[in-house]
């Protein structure tokens, strides 16, 4: 039977963007802000991603950021999306996580990724290529796993033992979300990177799903970029600093998050041809986001989704995140035929 007792919940994934004439450490304290926002806002998580060696972007040490952003709120959950395990040790990652645990029991999200997380020659300096091949990611989930299990008689991570956060593994494969239903683990499926595969990876993690301990029925959550505002044409003109952004990387120039009205001055007020959006973008009032994001999560059979909201004001994004919150009462319950 369709169990519609729920509706598809809405959760934020920040990159901490630096913006262009900014710094990290103001795009960081912007973070904390928003997450106060978030939080009284009624927003169910808060993630932020493990990124190396991008200049626009702050979020590199999802771990130290959730601790402060974790001690700023009080009901959000709070955590990584995702930590890039390759990069790290398992236990490391686990006495991390499991300290974080300890300290805000009930709120911590441990997302886990195998991309590199930025340019190889800065990937490289994270931890060398031979080290992130060693041993297969999926045996470094198992591994990191077991370090939460409080049955050990001698735990490797004292802090993990008994204290593990809920465990998501992220994506936007076939493969990593073959892993992940194989794992019995909730998937969340990067659709901000690559759209086009989206639907693929999420009706692969339900074929292969198996019940685990963990996660006993399948758990989809997609992240999703996003922009609101009162109308549309104000909407579209944020959104052009994105589409800049997007376009100087393309081009082999990439930049910091450009002011609105510099984008505008060199037409990226609106997109000029289809493929000037970024990908995945959905721009408008909640009147025309809402039924979009409605329609990705029903294509996708998601529970949640990740919202990424990337506008060169702090105020901009606060509205954005403030407009759409207020009118999620219109998006849908899941559709998943659950026992």
């Amino acid at each position: 039977m369709t169990n519609r007792s729920r509706r598809v919940r809405l959760s934020v994934l920040d990159t901490a963007p630096i913006a262009a004439g900014s710094d990290a450490r103001t795009a960081l304290h912007n973070s904390v802000e928003l997450a106060k926002r978030a939080d009284a806002l009624g927003y169910h998580r808060y993630w932020l991603p493990e990124h190396h060696g991008m200049r626009g972007v702050a979020s590199t040490a999802p771990a130290v950021v959730a601790a402060r952003i974790a001690s700023a709120t009080h009901r959000i959950r709070v955590g990584a999306g995702g930590v890039m395990l390759p990069n790290h040790s398992p236990v490391v990652v686990a006495e991390e996580f499991g300290t974080l645990e300890c300290f805000h029991p009930g709120r911590i999200d441990l997302g886990l990724g195998r991309a590199l997380g930025g340019p190889r020659d800065v990937a490289d300096r994270v931890r060398g290529p031979h080290e992130r091949a060693a041993t297969p990611f999926a045996d470094r989930i198992a591994e990191l796993i077991a370090l939460f299990d409080a049955d050990g008689d001698r735990p490797a991570a004292v802090p993990a033992a008994g204290n593990r956060p809920e465990i998501w593994l992220l994506g936007s494969s076939d493969h990593t979300a073959r892993i992940a239903g194989d794992l019995g683990l909730p998937f969340a499926a990067a659709h901000h990177l690559t759209p086009m595969n989206t639907v693929e990876a999420t009706g692969r993690y339900l074929d292969c799903f198996r019940p685990s301990a963990i996660c006993p029925t399948p758990r989809i959550s997609i992240s999703v970029s996003v922009i609101v505002a009162t109308n549309a044409e104000r909407a579209h003109w944020l959104a052009g600093s994105l589409r800049m952004k997007t376009a100087r990387r393309r081009q082999g120039e990439p930049m910091r998050l450009p002011a609105p009205d510099v984008a505008a001055d060199r037409g990226f007020a609106t997109p000029r041809h289809p493929g000037d959006e970024p990908p995945g973008l959905i721009v408008g009032t909640t009147t025309t986001v809402l039924p979009a994001l409605a329609a990705l999560a029903d294509a996708a059979d998601a529970d949640e989704l990740l919202v990424k909201t990337d506008v060169y004001d702090p105020e901009d994004r606060h509205e954005s995140y403030e407009l759409l919150m207020n009118a999620a009462d219109r998006l849908p319950h899941p559709a998943r035929q659950r026992p």
